[in-house]
C-alpha cells in the first residue's frame, strides 16, 4: 500500500501537462489569427474597493481578451483604493498578459488604482480625473507603526519602481505617490513637496517635460476616444461581472476542505457495500471544487473530464475487477493530477510552458487535502468499524437475495477461524462450520477464501482480521 501511495505522488508531477496539452494546444493559433490593430478592445470595469473579487474577475477577463486576440486590455477605473496583497497580484497578472494593458482613470485611481494604473503600459486620464496618495496603511486606513511603515514603504517602493519603469512610466513619480519624504522635482520644476503625497489631476499628469508626459499619456472623455488615440479599431467588449464570482471566491478559499471532504467520503464509500452518505458527501465536495475553480477561470472543463474519468476506473476497479490494481492505480493518478491542475492558473498565451505556471499554491491545497485525508481516514479504520453507526451506515447497502441464508445472531465465539466467502470492503459474509455468518473486517479489505479469525462480537455484529 505505501509504494502504491509513493507512485501516485510521483505520478502527480507528469501528469497535468499530459491530461491537458491536447487541449492547451489549439490555443496559439488563435491568438495570431487576429492582427493587433483589429482586435477588439477588452473594457474591464474596476469600479469600488480593490479585493479578491476583482482579482478573480480580472484573470477571467485577461484570459478571454487573449483567447479572443484582443488589440487592447483597456481598464476602466474608478476606486478609492484596496488590499495591497491583491494588487500586488494583479500587477503579476498585467505583466503576464500578452494583451497591451491600458488605463482609463474613470474619474479616480486612488492609493491602490495608481500602483494597478503604473503596472498597464498606457494611462489615459479624463481632464476632472485623479491618480495617486498611495502610501501602505492598515487594515483600518490608519498608519502603520514607525518600523513597519518603514519595511513596508521601503519594500512597496522598490516594486513599484521597478513596474514603473518596466512599462515606461517616471519612477520617481511612482515613489512621489507612495511616500511622504519623497520630493518630486523636475528640472527647476518642484512637483511635489516632501510634505505631502502626490496625486495628479488630468492636466497635471499629461504636462509635458523633456518632451515626456509627466505620467498619462492623454487626456479623454469615454473609452472609444481611448481607443482612437491607440489606433484601436476592433469592437468594443466590455467583460461584465457574474454574480458567482464571490462565489468562487469563497469555494477557492476553502479548497483544502472540499478536497478533504471529498477524499474521506470516497474513502468511507469505499469501505461500505452500496451507496449511501458518504458517496453523496464525497461527490458534492469534489463538485463545489470544480465549480469554484471553474468559474475562477482557474482551470477549463478539461481539468474536470479528466477527474471523471479517474472516477469511473476507480468504480470499474472496486466493483468489476477487484484485485487488478491497474485501474485503480490509473484512476487515482487522473484524480489526483486533475484536481492539481484545476488549481493551477495556466494562460492561453503560454501552453503547456510549466515554468510559467505556479505549482506552489496548488501542490500545497493538494497536500494539504490527501494529508488530512490520510489522517482522517486512518482514524476512521481503526475506531468506525468497532461503532454502531458505522455498522448501520455499512449495512444500508447489503446486497439482497443471497443464495444463502444469513443468520441473525453469531452463531460464533471469540477466536473461531472461518473463511471469508464475499469480499469484506469491510462488511460482508463469513462461513464458519458451514453457517454463513454476516462480518465484517477491522477496516482492511480482506478477498473472497482468506482465512478469517474472530476478533470482537458485539450484539450482532462481528469482526475479523485475517487469520495468520
Amino acid at each position: 500500500m505505501k509504494n502504491t501511495i509513493a507512485l501516485w505522488l510521483l505520478a502527480l508531477l507528469a501528469l497535468p501537462s499530459f491530461a491537458l496539452a491536447a487541449a492547451d494546444a489549439v490555443e496559439p493559433a488563435k491568438l495570431l489569427e487576429v492582427p493587433a490593430s483589429t482586435g477588439p478592445a477588452y473594457v474591464f470595469p474596476l469600479k469600488g474597493p480593490v479585493g479578491e473579487v476583482q482579482l478573480m474577475f480580472l484573470r477571467r477577463a485577461l484570459k478571454e481578451a487573449e483567447k479572443a486576440g484582443a488589440a487592447a486590455f483597456i481598464i476602466d477605473m474608478d476606486t478609492p483604493g484596496g488590499r495591497v496583497d491583491v494588487t500586488m497580484e494583479i500587477l503579476g497578472l498585467l505583466r503576464k498578459t500578452t494583451v497591451p494593458t491600458i488605463t482609463f482613470v474613470n474619474p479616480n485611481a486612488i492609493s491602490a488604482g495608481a500602483l494597478i494604473s503604473l503596472g498597464t503600459k498606457k494611462i489615459f486620464m479624463r481632464g476632472d480625473s485623479v491618480i495617486g496618495a498611495a502610501a501602505v496603511v492598515n487594515g483600518d486606513g490608519g498608519d502603520l507603526e514607525k518600523t513597519m511603515k518603514e519595511k513596508a514603504d521601503s519594500f512597496s517602493t522598490a516594486k513599484m519602481r521597478a513596474v514603473a519603469e518596466e512599462n515606461g512610466h517616471n519612477p520617481d513619480v511612482a515613489e512621489a505617490f507612495m511616500v511622504t519624504g519623497k520630493e518630486l522635482k523636475i528640472g527647476d520644476t518642484v512637483l511635489d513637496g516632501k510634505e505631502t503625497l502626490l496625486s495628479l489631476n488630468g492636466g497635471e499628469a499629461t504636462r509635458m517635460f523633456n518632451g515626456k508626459p509627466l505620467l498619462a499619456a492623454g487626456l479623454a472623455e469615454t473609452i472609444e476616444a481611448v481607443m482612437n488615440s491607440e489606433g484601436v479599431t476592433g469592437a468594443l467588449t466590455r467583460v461584465e461581472p457574474s454574480g458567482f464570482e464571490s462565489v468562487a471566491f469563497w469555494l477557492t478559499l476553502i479548497s483544502p476542505i472540499l478536497l478533504l471532504g471529498g477524499i474521506v467520503g470516497g474513502y468511507i464509500e469505499m469501505k461500505a457495500p452500496g451507496f449511501g452518505i458518504p458517496g453523496i458527501i464525497s461527490l458534492i465536495c469534489f463538485a463545489l471544487f470544480f465549480l469554484g475553480h471553474y468559474i475562477a477561470a482557474l482551470s477549463g472543463s478539461e481539468a474536470t473530464v479528466i477527474f471523471v474519468i479517474g472516477a469511473l476506473l476507480v468504480i470499474v476497479e472496486i466493483f468489476l475487477v477487484p484485485g487488478t490494481v491497474i485501474a485503480g492505480l490509473l484512476g487515482a493518478f487522473l484524480i489526483l493530477g486533475s484536481v492539481l491542475w484545476a488549481m493551477v492558473d495556466h494562460w492561453p498565451s503560454q501552453p503547456g510552458t510549466l515554468g510559467a505556471v505556479d505549482f506552489e499554491k496548488p501542490m500545497l491545497n493538494l497536500l494539504l487535502g490527501v494529508g488530512g485525508a490520510a489522517v482522517f481516514a486512518g482514524i476512521f479504520a481503526k475506531l468506525l468499524p468497532h461503532t454502531s453507526f458505522y455498522r448501520k451506515l455499512v449495512l444500508v447497502g447489503e446486497p439482497s437475495g443471497s443464495a444463502l441464508p444469513v443468520t441473525t445472531a453469531p452463531a460464533v465465539k471469540l477466536a473461531d477461524i472461518g473463511t471469508a466467502s464475499t469480499t469484506l470492503r469491510p462488511a460482508g459474509k463469513a462461513i464458519f462450520a458451514g453457517q454463513p455468518v454476516d462480518v465484517m473486517s477491522d477496516g482492511t479489505f480482506i478477498e473472497a477464501g482468506t482465512s478469517v479469525r474472530v476478533t470482537l462480537i458485539e450484539g450482532a455484529k462481528v469482526v475479523v482480521e485475517v487469520a495468520g
